[in-house]
């Protein structure tokens, strides 16, 4: 073979190595638009998912460059935000559907509930499993878990008090205000959140403070290398903030298709909301758990405590006030008033996570744990 020829072979892998994750995605969206014409309805809806998913690992290795260039506090903003846009996208595009399906908004209830569920048992679980088989033990700093878990308790019985009043037969306008007013609150929490992890206690979380997302596309043995040709590193702010938003609109336009096609099938096939929303959250979660095994593999078990709680954290306190507002000026009012086993199980994933984590160390057996806790509470779902 010439040395025109390899040289040739070695940029076309380069470039599929760099880009792989966008061209799977406009692959999958023109795949997910002939199964929808063609009426394929399963097709559709697992090609859209597959797109949504490399899209969104294409938008979180954009982030990351933007925020290391921005630096602090600017940085957790851009990542916090392209963090939850993918998972708001999906749940506001189910939302849409309840005009015609009256399971719709159960599933957005159940979405918002598995986020934090796959955040905390999934991806904390699979990565600290993994981790802990490479090594004995894992070190993180526990004042991390503990400011998470303190977070996370807090924010989940705020969501137990519109729950309550809904199943104690109030009337619905009392429950939709009980939403709205701790919509507020959770939003207000996040600011005052986002001033102690990024001004006055960074050091609570060490390295990681400013990010809950991590690049793992460019990560060899825990450092970063920069990629010569990868053109994101080399765009100014505003191009890239640019495919940022047309990122994020694929991926709408994607969300659009899975959740028209998504709930036909999902009833048609006799899927549970709580089920239903369980995949929901793991597409959303997808990029970073494939970071966060990484990241335990390579014993940046720091990492994996950040994305994971930070992950859960942002999930309830910005997904939550974003949809009730979304709901609101789209006519399709969201309650919070989560079943039993919702809340439940979250309450029980976060006691769980606290007790796995207080010490500062984990290891493969907490990792299992968790993972067993996510799949008894699959099975109920599926059966609730």
């Amino acid at each position: 073979m010439s040395s025109s020829s390899s040289s040739n072979l070695g940029s076309i892998y380069s470039f599929i190595e760099n880009y792989w994750d966008i061209l799977g995605g406009f692959i999958f969206l023109a795949l997910t638009y002939l199964m929808h014409d063609a009426g394929i309805f399963q097709l559709a809806t697992l090609f859209a998912a597959v797109g949504i998913i490399l899209f969104s690992i294409t938008v979180s290795e954009i982030a990351e460059i933007l925020a290391e260039k921005l630096g602090e506090p600017y940085g957790s903003f851009v990542l916090t935000f392209t963090a939850v846009a993918v998972e708001i996208i999906l749940l506001f595009s189910i939302m849409m559907q309840s005009e015609t399906s009256p399971e719709a908004m159960n599933t957005v209830k159940g979405g918002i509930i598995s986020a934090v569920i796959v955040d905390m048992n999934v991806l904390l679980g699979l990565a600290v499993f993994i981790g802990g088989l490479s090594f004995t033990e894992q070190q993180h700093n526990e004042d991390t878990s503990s400011s998470y878990t303190t977070i996370l308790y807090v924010s989940a019985l705020a969501l137990l008090v519109p729950s309550i009043l809904g199943h104690s037969d109030h009337p619905k306008e009392v429950v939709m205000k009980a939403s709205y007013m701790i919509g507020l609150l959770l939003f207000l929490f996040y600011i005052t959140i986002l001033i102690f992890q990024t001004k006055t206690h960074t050091h609570f979380f060490k390295q990681t403070a400013r990010s809950r997302i991590f690049r793992f596309k460019k990560q060899q043995e825990g450092h970063e290398e920069e990629h010569e040709n990868y053109i994101f590193d080399k765009l100014p702010n505003i191009a890239n903030f640019i495919a940022i938003f047309i990122l994020i609109a694929l991926i709408g336009i994607l969300a659009e298709t899975f959740a028209h096609d998504g709930m036909v099938l999902f009833e048609k096939v006799g899927i549970s909301s709580g089920l239903a929303g369980l995949f929901i959250a793991i597409i959303s979660v997808s990029p970073e758990i494939f970071t966060a095994v990484k990241a335990a593999k390579n014993d940046q078990i720091q990492r994996v405590v950040n994305i994971a709680m930070g992950a859960s954290t942002v999930s309830i306190l910005l997904t939550v006030p974003a949809l009730l507002v979304l709901g609101y000026i789209s006519g399709n009012s969201l309650e919070l008033s989560f079943n039993p086993l919702e809340i439940g199980a979250l309450l029980f994933t976060i006691i769980l996570a606290w007790k796995t984590t207080d010490d500062g160390e984990t290891n493969y057996f907490e990792g299992i744990s968790h993972l067993m806790l996510f799949l008894c509470y699959a099975v109920i779902a599926g059966l609730y």
